[in-house]
């Protein structure tokens, strides 16, 4: 949701979403006499803030004042007055509480934050740097929005006087400052078009392996990374390599491997915006950008070091910005470093018994992991749906509605629903043994099939079968029993916290091909988690009203 699409949500009116236009871009000329009402605010003549010394400067149109026109007419109004100019304030000396002097700054960008739990807009969070190249943030509550949002466009130089320096989250934060600039009932924003100060177009906060890994799983400030990229989805990047939007945007994810000189390989998870900015950008290079910047990451480890993208995230590749050029310099001339570590060293979990596996999930160090274990087949597990109903595009478990599918992950209220793997096995090797749930794709790498083709078979052979009925695990999946495979699987949340000891597989190596593609298959994600604790106890959840079999049968009547 854009940030006008939200404001129409809240009932405000709102400006067109297209890109905000600069505040002087809406200047009212000095002949005019009355003020012009522009969206709900006053838009009345300005009068230039004459300079005194080096504090100088000028701006076009004033927004704030509860709505008002920042300048005063008749000695009425609070606005900014010609007579007095307000102190400048540096950001390094904002301090907690009511400020009514003035900060001077470049806008370097700004999102929508939301509470996570109530699902409630809570306003706009900006991050601000002034001419010292201090970087803070800054917040508008959402009462305010309406006034001020319309008017912000990254990269544009402001002024804002009286504001309130309210204390900074403690998670996810941003910037260095504890204290955050916040806009308070008087605050009078405007631009300020004074050639003569110059503001830094933006500054990074880049980490490197060690600083992340130290970072993992604490919620705490959000810093960026670059390097060279390796993988691309599980691909070498190369001439002619292309991404996929329309993919993209329905999984919402793009996964990289990417490494800092000679630094640890981490994988980069790029969530929604910075998902499809990295597409876009990617694609126009023809598929042969090297160096990716990302910002504000949070670190967390699923069997290597992983950095996911957050809402304030920005993607910069090669030329981008001055701090990815230099690394592409350095990255040309030093091709032996760069090269060293291999794809298929990338991706490779590490190997693993059952025995070993069991006793990995009691270690009090451990966390959610990949590992590669070979066991054989023993059994597959009869009394329970050997598949569910997933969204056709993100394969998250779907649920019925009054009368459609609906899939909470993409939020839509009607979908095609297709069935996909869910199937438990009972596996053993030499010295263990173990119950194995295949997920999505490692069903079909496993039997060669495809769930939805198999359920459409049922039915087609059985039509008088109701949605009710169970679908009888399929031969192909029978005829598996006995076989020796490698299995790529997870060491969940759930098997650490001892709720379950049945293990997740993401990916079933082919026969006799020893070396995995790479842990994907993970990305089954409402399934992959909630659903399989619900197998610990030996059972599958359906949804409400037999949605799976309805599904499959909707599927396969089109």
């Amino acid at each position: 949701m854009t940030l006008s699409d939200s404001m129409k949500a809240n009932g405000k009116s709102v400006a067109s979403s297209g890109p905000a236009k600069s505040v002087d871009q809406t200047r009212v000329s000095a002949g005019d006499v009355a003020p012009k009402k522009s969206g709900g605010v006053l838009l009345a003549p300005s009068t230039p803030v004459k300079p005194t010394g080096s504090t100088g400067g000028y701006s076009g149109i004033r927004i704030g004042g509860r709505g008002k026109s920042s300048v005063s007419h008749g000695g009425k109004g609070k606005g900014i007055t010609t007579d007095i100019a307000p102190p400048v304030i540096a950001f390094r000396d904002v301090t907690f509480g009511p400020h009514e002097g003035e900060v001077r700054f470049r806008l370097i960008h700004f999102w929508e934050a939301w509470n996570t739990v109530t699902k409630v807009l809570i306003g706009v969070e900006m991050l601000l740097i002034d001419m010292e190249e201090f970087v803070i943030q800054g917040f508008i509550p959402a009462g305010k929005m309406e006034s001020y949002v319309r008017h912000l466009k990254p990269g544009c130089t402001y002024r804002l006087h009286n504001f309130y320096g309210a204390q900074s989250k403690p998670n996810y934060r941003v910037a260095d400052p504890e204290v955050t600039i916040s806009f308070s009932w008087n605050s009078v924003l405007s631009e300020l078009v004074d050639s003569s100060i110059r503001f830094p177009a933006d500054r990074f906060r880049i980490h490197g392996f060690e600083e992340f890994d130290a970072a993992c799983d604490m919620k705490g400030p959000l810093y960026d990374y670059i390097g060279h990229i390796k993988l691309v989805n599980g691909q070498v990047p190369g001439d002619g390599l292309l991404l996929d939007e329309a993919s993209i945007v329905a999984s919402r994810r793009v996964d990289l491997h990417v490494q800092k000189q000679d630094e640890p390989v981490l994988k980069l998870c790029l969530w929604d915006q910075a998902a499809s900015e990295f597409c876009q950008k990617f694609n126009a290079s023809g598929g042969t950008a090297r160096v990716v910047l990302v910002t504000t990451l949070n670190p967390k480890r699923y069997g290597v070091l992983s950095l996911s993208s957050m809402t304030p995230s920005r993607v910069f590749l090669d030329n981008d910005v001055q701090e990815t050029r230099d690394y592409l310099c350095w990255l040309l001339s030093h091709q032996d470093i760069a090269n060293r570590v291999t794809a298929t060293a990338v991706v490779k979990p590490e190997p693993a018994t059952l025995g070993e596996l069991f006793a990995y999930m009691k270690k009090e160090s451990a966390k959610v992991a990949w590992f590669e274990c070979a066991a054989t087949i023993d059994d597959v597990v009869h009394g329970t749906n050997w598949y569910y109903i997933g969204c056709g595009e993100c394969h998250t478990k779907a649920t019925r509605g009054p009368t459609t599918l609906m899939c909470k992950k993409c939020g839509k209220s009607e979908i095609d629903g297709v069935a996909q793997y869910l199937s438990r096995l009972s596996v053993y090797d030499s010295r263990d043994q173990a119950v194995f749930v295949l997920l999505g794709d490692a069903g079909e790498e496993l039997t060669g099939k495809k769930a939805a083709a198999l359920v459409e078979s049922y039915y087609e052979a059985n039509d008088d079968a109701g949605v009710e009925d169970m679908v009888p695990v399929p031969q192909v999946m029978i005829d598996t029993i006995g076989q020796t495979r490698k299995f790529i699987v997870k060491v969940s949340t759930h098997n650490l916290t001892g709720k379950t000891k049945t293990l997740t597989v993401t990916k079933v190596l082919p026969l006799e091909v020893p070396v995995p593609e790479g842990e994907e298959g993970d990305e089954v994600a409402e399934v992959s988690g909630k659903e399989v604790d619900d197998h610990g106890d030996g059972s599958v959840k359906r949804a409400a009203g037999g949605a799976e079999n309805e599904g499959a049968k909707r599927a396969r009547s089109g």
